[in-house]
């Protein structure tokens, strides 16, 4: 004999009537395929799914049917923008019962990349680079964002001044003024004395949001990674020998920066070929217990 289930989200109704804005669930786990220009691989994402609930008196919606339709995207070719927006429109046709029109989705996951030493070619490691994707259906408009983090090395301009303002004291200290002086005797003191005083620099971290195109093949994540790696010059660096982390000493004293200098390089090097870059840095400062932040403009959707 079959025996009908009850339904209680639907035969019953909530006691307290109001309409809700997003009703659904977070922290799923996905398998996602990533597929870019010189890149694809599959990766380990959090979903997390609603929709809304606008009819008062409906007690809930259907989430086994958000479980089952996210499901869909771990099958078949890569992820795309518009497999992202045919999931929304699933989502609110298989609520209609729920006379839902607008839906959400939220991806978060490490975009793995492998990254070559600055100067020794036989080395190389991985960095993982957070990725979140945002997607809304809200009555038929759909906007789809891509923030992706990036971790960066800043020396600070002031303390490199205040430094090699020290390092200058002290050879003017050392030498009279009419001292007879070879290069060699200089250099023998620079190597000494260069760092009677070191600017300085910390971890540094900037987050970046673009809107996607709603029917682009892929998200253009790497792309958009490696042009804001561009823009700093000091990105932090994997598997490094000693050549390489004097390239790197070379790359953060050529790229002094506060973070008003980070976020203002990485809007001129996105403007023009990403749609409405918006950043956040943050360098976690090592003079201080607090840090220094700049926005070029708020990152919220």
């Amino acid at each position: 004999m079959n025996t009908v289930l009850p339904d209680v989200s639907i035969s019953d109704f909530s006691a307290n009537e109001r309409p809700l804005e997003w009703v659904g669930m977070q922290g799923i786990d996905l398998p996602i395929t990533i597929t870019e220009a010189h890149y694809e691989k599959q990766l380990h994402a959090k979903a997390d799914v609603q929709v809304n609930l606008p009819v008062a008196h409906i007690k809930g919606i259907h989430m086994s049917r958000l479980y089952r339709l996210l499901g869909d995207l771990t099958e078949g070719e890569s992820l795309s923008p518009a497999r992202i927006e045919a999931l929304l429109k699933d989502m609110i046709q298989t609520h209609q019962d729920c006379q839902t029109d607008s839906a959400r989705l939220r991806l978060t996951f490490d975009l793995l990349v492998k990254r070559p030493a600055l100067i020794t070619e036989s080395i190389a490691g991985w960095k993982a680079y957070p990725v979140r994707i945002d997607a809304k259906l809200i009555k038929g408009n759909f906007l789809i964002q891509a923030s992706v983090g990036v971790e960066y090395s800043s020396t600070c301009p002031c303390s490199a001044a205040l430094s090699r303002q020290l390092v200058e004291q002290g050879f003017l200290a050392d030498f009279p003024e009419d001292a007879q002086l070879s290069r060699e005797d200089i250099a023998q003191w620079l190597a000494k004395n260069a760092t009677l005083a070191t600017p300085h620099s910390q971890r540094s971290k900037a987050e970046v949001r673009v809107d996607l195109a709603n029917h682009s093949a892929d998200f253009g994540l790497l792309a958009l990674i490696n042009q804001i790696e561009k823009a700093l010059k000091t990105p932090l660096q994997t598997a490094v020998k000693r050549a390489d982390e004097q390239a790197f000493a070379s790359l953060n004293g050529q790229n002094l920066m506060f973070v008003e200098d980070a976020v203002r390089r990485i809007q001129a090097q996105l403007k023009g070929a990403f749609i409405k870059p918006k950043a956040n840095v943050r360098h976690l400062e090592s003079l201080h217990p607090h840090d220094a932040v700049a926005w070029s403009s708020p990152l919220e959707i």
